[in-house]
């Protein structure tokens, strides 16, 4: 499976999220390039004539701030970045509302924190605002809410956000552009003989290993962020491409189906909404370590998990929260929301269904989790 087989799908991606990345929209010295964000929205608003649905995750708004206050250097603490995000988010919106409107388009600011796509009610509110947004042919622009983030909610970078915003609408595409123009089997700015990857099929535990802690003087996200944001684009059957942003029409270029970037092949069935969710925007509350067998039946069987599998319980949770699934060598491989909470789990693990009521005295599910609301995460 190659390039060519998904050429069509990229082209005829109707619901689209672009990142632009803090080094495509400043310069060096942390401004903004107002050559380079023109650019960005011409290509944006032609999508948008096209009949596309179109959401910008933009980063920028510490690099605005910075440029502002005229700091040489990205702020390192949590309060500071906060307060300069609170200088640079309005220009940033501002730059942008103008531009696009020369283009006789309509934007909306959406500000995120994690914890906004970790309670499942808000989570429907923002996949519905957006969806309104752009059933009336407006442009979001969304970016992490930086000037109330703290380290324990922060997405930590708009990466991963594009990635859960595409997993919240639904998308067909999600595009990073970044300073490189793709993912290489090296550093490309350290290694001349590196080479760029045009397609990866999987995400496997060598590309993770390449994808080595490459960031920018004013961003804060490298290659390991993208790797991480593509891993959850495509087990949500999205395709995810990396690409440079200077590049000239590179989004054209790109939904095409040129070859330039790097493309990350889905999983070929979209998973559904709410196993998105726990998958992705959920917090896990606890973990359940299971056997061998069990993770055969989970995931190759289409089996819910029993409490039989079960071989150890960490945490403390409820019947009703989200739960990781852990195998015999510590690796998280799926998630789901569990019937019983750590008490019971702790009594009943390694037992028969039919053993549940004579231990616990009464039994409301056979399964610890029931397919239906598992989600793989491999």
């Amino acid at each position: 499976m190659g390039r060519e087989t998904y050429q069509a799908l990229v082209a005829n991606a109707q619901k689209i999220v672009v990142k632009v990345g803090t080094s495509t929209l400043t310069h060096k010295n942390g401004k903004l390039n107002l050559e380079q964000i023109e650019k960005l929205v011409r290509q944006l608003s032609d999508l948008r004539n096209q009949g596309k649905d179109v959401v910008l995750v933009s980063s920028g708004a510490i690099g605005a701030g910075m440029g502002k206050l005229n700091l040489e250097e990205r702020p390192k603490t949590i309060p500071e970045k906060q307060a300069v995000a609170a200088v640079g988010q309005g220009i940033l919106l501002h730059i942008y509302e103008k531009i696009f409107s020369e283009y006789g388009q309509a934007t909306a600011q959406l500000l995120l924190t994690k914890a906004d796509l970790e309670h499942r009610q808000r989570f429907l509110n923002g996949r519905n605002t957006l969806l309104t947004l752009l059933r009336l042919g407006v442009i979001p622009i969304v970016n992490e809410n930086d000037t109330v983030a703290f380290e324990e909610i922060k997405f930590g970078d708009n990466d991963t956000l594009a990635a859960l915003v595409g997993t919240l609408i639904d998308a067909d595409l999600v595009i990073l552009l970044t300073d490189i123009d793709g993912f290489y089997d090296g550093d490309p700015r350290k290694n001349k003989q590196a080479k760029r990857i045009s397609v990866v099929e999987v995400i496997d535990e060598q590309i993770e290993s390449l994808a080595g802690s490459v960031g920018s003087k004013f961003g804060s996200g490298g290659m390991a962020t993208k790797i991480t944001a593509a891993s959850i684009a495509v087990n949500a059957g999205i395709p995810l491409m990396i690409a440079h942003g200077a590049e000239e029409h590179i989004i054209r270029r790109l939904t095409n189906g040129e070859d330039a970037g790097t493309l990350f092949l889905p999983i070929e069935i979209k998973p559904h909404l709410r196993k998105k969710w726990i998958a992705f925007g959920s917090h896990v509350d606890g973990r359940v370590v299971v056997d061998d067998g069990a993770r055969e039946a989970l995931i190759h069987k289409g089996k819910s998990l029993l409490p039989s599998g079960i071989v150890a319980v960490e945490g403390s949770f409820s019947a009703g929260d989200v739960v990781g699934i852990i195998d015999a060598n510590g690796k998280e491989f799926a998630r789901g929301i569990t019937n019983y909470g750590t008490q019971e789990l702790n009594r009943i693990k390694g037992q028969k269904s039919k053993d549940i009521c004579p231990i616990l005295g009464y039994k409301d599910f056979d399964e610890v989790i029931h397919r239906d609301n598992l989600s793989l995460i491999l």
